[in-house]
């Protein structure tokens, strides 16, 4: 087998995993919040209207790109693996489980940090037309805006990934947890419904964690509330929008209709 012929049966292999994982968990997303329990959840929905029907076409459309994008740039990842060029390694023992649980801490630490930095860059008037004007098309997101990207954004989040087994060693499984993380996250903050409880900011753990609140008001205002996971970037830096808190707190304080 060519290293080319190679190359693309990866790719392959990594749009069909990649491409069901973002089908399972956007797509169960899709069946709790918008259609099994609608009208029982509908007071938490953050925007309090539908989706378009051609905003959900052009997410699914966009996201089904962008996971051929990040198979390609998985796929050399993949080959710089079989190739020894990277500290993923395969014996749990070689760095034990303290190590195997602290390595998805620190993944999940420095994604947040990568993300928040080139996701403000992207914000730039110069960069924003070819980077990110298509995810912020959808300004009330679905679960399937979590991957819905242009394509040059895309490429920015795939390298990542690959970035991660280059400077962090980390167990395949590890590194299966982290993407499991990544995607259940992401889709959540997408899904346009308040998950966590009316109490969340006021409590420690809520200085820290981001809420889909937080996203959804970003997609709304196009500016402020760039963090991915967690929401101290966006504190230390002061780019927390203005009525973060306050809209946290509406939506968490409306009543449950009959």
């Amino acid at each position: 087998m060519t290293l080319l012929t190679e190359f693309f049966a990866i790719v392959a292999g990594v749009i069909f995993e990649g491409g069901l994982r973002y089908v399972l968990v956007a797509g169960l997303g899709w069946l709790v919040f918008y259609t099994l329990f609608r009208r029982r959840l509908w007071h938490r929905k953050i925007i309090p209207h539908a989706p378009a029907t051609a905003d959900l076409r052009r997410e699914l459309l966009y996201s089904a790109r962008t996971v051929v994008v990040y198979a390609l740039v998985g796929a050399l990842g993949v080959l710089a693996v079989h190739a020894g060029w990277t500290q993923m390694y395969y014996r749990i023992a070689r760095h034990g489980w303290g190590w195997f649980v602290a390595s998805i801490a620190i993944a999940v630490v420095l994604h947040d940090a990568y993300f928040y930095w080139t996701h403000r860059a992207m914000h730039h008037p110069r960069l924003f037309r070819w980077m990110h004007r298509g995810h912020h098309c959808s300004t009330n997101p679905t679960p399937w805006a979590a991957y819905s990207f242009d394509t040059l954004e895309a490429v920015v989040h795939a390298c990542i990934f690959p970035l991660l087994i280059f400077i962090l060693p980390i167990h395949p499984l590890a590194f299966f947890l982290f993407m499991a993380w990544q995607i259940i996250f992401n889709v959540l903050g997408h899904t346009g419904f308040e998950i966590y409880p009316h109490w969340l900011l006021r409590s420690p753990i809520g200085k820290i964690i981001n809420t889909p609140t937080n996203h959804v008001m970003h997609h709304q205002y196009f500016r402020g509330n760039y963090g991915l996971y967690f929401n101290y970037w966006d504190r230390l830096m002061g780019t927390n929008h203005e009525r973060y808190e306050a809209q946290f707190a509406e939506v968490t304080a409306r009543p449950r209709a009959h």
